[in-house]
């Protein structure tokens, strides 16, 4: 689960992780055009007699777009940082980074945000994050072969594909944001790739699938993978 800002390791995909989180009531924080633009017109739709309907339109014909969601989570954060301390688990967060990038690269995958052992990482089309996805675990297996358990890095994924808000290179928001978020951080178990009823319509050769063992909000359907 998410937990605190991290920074991310230097070169490849995670070297474009943005600053400051779309915070609309901080307005001493820089921010984007694309999130100015959406702060204004909240704070227009908030007004007295605003035409919702228009400016629900407007701000989607603004910033919806069709993209790939994925969420990433490391297992055992607060088992490992109890037993281990938390220098250790940034040190296994710092080797997750290592290994991730160059594959997220790989996919073209674009990373929004890298937080404590979480990452929020969008691709244009859901096979190419379900291509990524199996790609980073294989990479955590070959790496995880020589380490100590408590080493290791034990990978969730969670995946949704829809029509999302996207706010430039700084947030994406819609119910198969949310239902990834859900997947990959809080239901599925290391080792595990977890998707929405879209991606698995979207890929529906790319099994082996299995019913995921719960059904978040925002899709209909949940599938595992590995």
């Amino acid at each position: 689960m998410r937990k605190t800002h991290h920074e991310p390791a230097s070169g490849g995909a995670l070297a474009a992780y943005p600053g400051p989180m779309f915070m609309p009531h901080a307005q001493d924080l820089a921010v984007s055009a694309s999130q100015r633009r959406l702060q204004d017109m909240l704070t227009e739709r908030a007004q007295p007699g605003a035409d919702t309907v228009a400016l629900d339109q407007r701000i989607r014909d603004l910033f919806e777009e069709r993209w790939a969601v994925m969420f990433t989570d490391l297992s055992g954060f607060s088992r490992r940082v109890a037993e281990f301390g938390i220098i250790h688990f940034l040190a296994v967060i710092q080797e997750s980074l290592r290994l991730f990038s160059p594959v997220i690269d790989a996919h073209d995958g674009i990373v929004l945000k890298v937080e404590a052992d979480s990452l929020l990482v969008i691709f244009r089309r859901p096979e190419r994050a379900l291509a990524c996805a199996r790609a980073m675990q294989a990479a955590c297996a070959a790496a995880n072969a020589d380490r100590a358990p408590e080493d290791r890095v034990l990978l969730c994924v969670g995946l949704g594909y829809g029509d999302v808000l996207r706010i430039g290179d700084d947030d994406v928001f819609g119910p198969e944001v949310n239902a990834a978020s859900k997947l990959g951080e809080d239901i599925a178990k290391a080792g595990e790739i977890l998707v929405t009823s879209a991606v698995h319509t979207a890929c529906p050769d790319l099994g082996p699938w299995s019913p995921a063992r719960e059904i978040p909000a925002g899709t209909t359907e949940a599938w595992a993978t590995r």
